[in-house]
């Protein structure tokens, strides 16, 4: 049972790297190429990979469904994004290209098509870093993502003129996708809470959005994009994202496992693979240059970059049509680049708070568009504005308290500020934001974001600065509980336990007396 193999190697190489403090994506990718060395051992033939490779592309398209949830189109017409897209792509392709024809002694036009395959970096892996860190919509996620769709959108292009083939005269019933929203925001109304929304939302990734797209021509990756960035604005967008968060990430292993198994390499690919491994930091210092020039600060700059320095599995599906010769060299490169990116963002935060007195020597002056508060007034702060934040907003506003609210979601911010809710743009996980933070009349600060680093950071940062106010912070695993304390908060509210506590109050309070 070909299957069991693939269960058996995943899960084996990915808790055995998780051991060491890797992601385990990267144990999926050492799984993938321990399977295709041990083939002939275990019995294997190629042909036994085609349902893998089914699940792999269902994996991506979920995937990208999912960010497309998460992302807002304005995001994308932003100078950072869309000059930072275009002026890396034509950059790197202008640089290695020639490069390869005097290294490699090969055609210009491989040449090019092998640089232009270079030049994009890896939604699966970005997206998938991001989520994990719950920095999907943070700033430097929401440029991330646009420059990935920016690259997608240049690829899809690039895969057209290769392979001689145009979109079909139905391709332009794309442009009233926008007109099926309010039918599509019924049937999410419609499809309550369970199975049928998973189902609602499988079928417009798959089927009319992966499916469709590809028999009208266009990209099926384009197409689950495209119909989940159409649900963006739907309150349960986020519900419905979590609903599929599971089947999302089974189908993601099989992915980086269809990498791996791809084929085995020769010493050459091997040597071309580590060379482009070890230039990595070049691809990733233009990122930073270039969203510096945009003048992004240093940390946001860093941040974005750093998330996309790596090689991607769209430059595979790329050279598939274009240079089907150089498509195992190129996985192994995908997959080194894997090895170095993913564990470098798993500590990007404290990689930055080491090199940000160098970095930040290289912002541009002026206006900088993540710019963040740095006085304020007010004696409540509350970092993380989503319900949790949200609820004590409100319920602290209504008692007469001067209540400020930050979070790192721009676009969240916009909406609050015309909501008449007062809060600002600022990521708590930027230790400049409180260094240069000045807030006389501040008494308490609330820590009602999500991610654990962010709360930790903050309380921290809140005590090295002198704050001597109270610190409050919620947790959803009582085993975070002694890292925010240890950080500096004074109370911490255990989220799910002490929900049951108070619902046994009203019980008690309400109490009759027991039956005998």
């Amino acid at each position: 049972m070909i299957e069991a193999v693939w269960i058996v190697f995943a899960f084996s190489l990915g808790i055995g790297v998780r051991l060491i403090g890797l992601p385990p994506l990267i144990g999926y990718l050492a799984a993938g190429f321990s399977i295709a060395a041990s083939a002939d051992y275990l019995g294997l033939s190629l042909e036994s990979t085609t349902a893998l490779q089914h699940i792999a592309h269902l994996g991506v398209l979920l995937l990208l469904f999912t960010v497309g949830l998460k992302l807002k189109v304005k995001s994308l017409v932003r100078p950072e994004v869309m000059g930072g897209g275009l002026l890396h792509f034509f950059i790197s392709t202008a640089v290695f290209a020639p490069g390869f024809v005097f290294f490699l002694d090969i055609s210009w036009y491989t040449a090019t098509m092998l640089a232009i395959a270079l030049s994009f970096s890896s939604t699966v892996l970005a997206a998938k870093v991001l989520e994990g860190k719950r920095e999907l919509r943070a700033f430097h996620g929401r440029v991330a993502i646009g420059i990935l769709v920016v690259q997608d959108l240049i690829a899809l292009c690039v895969m057209s003129i290769a392979s001689g083939q145009t979109p079909s005269m139905w391709a332009l019933v794309v442009f009233g996708i926008p007109l099926l929203r309010p039918l599509i925001y019924r049937l999410v109304d419609y499809s309550g809470h369970e199975e049928l929304l998973v189902l609602l939302g499988l079928l417009l990734a798959l089927v009319v959005g992966g499916y469709g797209f590809e028999t009208i021509g266009l990209s099926s990756e384009l197409g689950a994009l495209a119909f989940g960035a159409l649900l963006a604005n739907h309150p349960r967008s986020s519900e419905l994202s979590k609903a599929l968060w599971s089947i999302k990430e089974i189908f993601l292993v099989g992915f980086f496992l269809q990498i791996g198994i791809s084929g085995l390499p020769d010493q050459q690919a091997i040597i071309f693979a580590l060379v482009l491994a070890i230039a990595l930091p070049l691809k990733g210092a233009l990122f930073f240059g270039l969203m510096v020039l945009f003048k992004l600060r240093a940390r946001s700059a860093f941040l974005t970059s750093l998330s996309l320095t790596n090689y991607s599995e769209f430059g595979l599906i790329v050279a598939s049509i274009a240079i089907p010769e150089w498509i195992i060299p190129l996985a192994l490169t995908v997959a080194f680049s894997f090895v170095v990116s993913a564990p470098l963002n798993r500590f990007a935060h404290p990689l930055y708070e080491k090199l940000s007195r160098y970095l930040i020597l290289l912002e541009r002056k002026g206006f900088h568009p993540d710019e963040q508060p740095l006085y304020i007034n007010d004696e409540v702060l509350i970092v993380g504005m989503g319900r949790t934040g949200m609820a004590a907003y409100q319920t602290l506003h209504n008692q007469g308290y001067s209540v400020l609210g930050i979070d790192s979601d721009p676009i969240k911010i916009e909406q609050q500020t015309l909501d008449k809710i007062h809060s600002l743009f600022a990521d708590a996980e930027d230790s400049v934001f409180w260094k240069r933070l000045r807030a006389p009349n501040l008494k308490y600060v609330i820590l009602a974001a999500n991610d654990l680093e962010a709360k930790t950071l903050a309380a921290q940062k809140l005590r090295e600065s002198g704050f001597k106010g109270t610190i409050i912070s919620h947790c959803l695993y009582p085993e975070h509980a002694d890292t925010i304390r240890a950080a500096g908060a004074d109370f911490i509210h255990k989220t799910f336990s002490e929900t049951g506590l108070k619902l046994a109050e009203h019980v008690l309070e309400h109490k009759e007396p027991p039956l005998s």
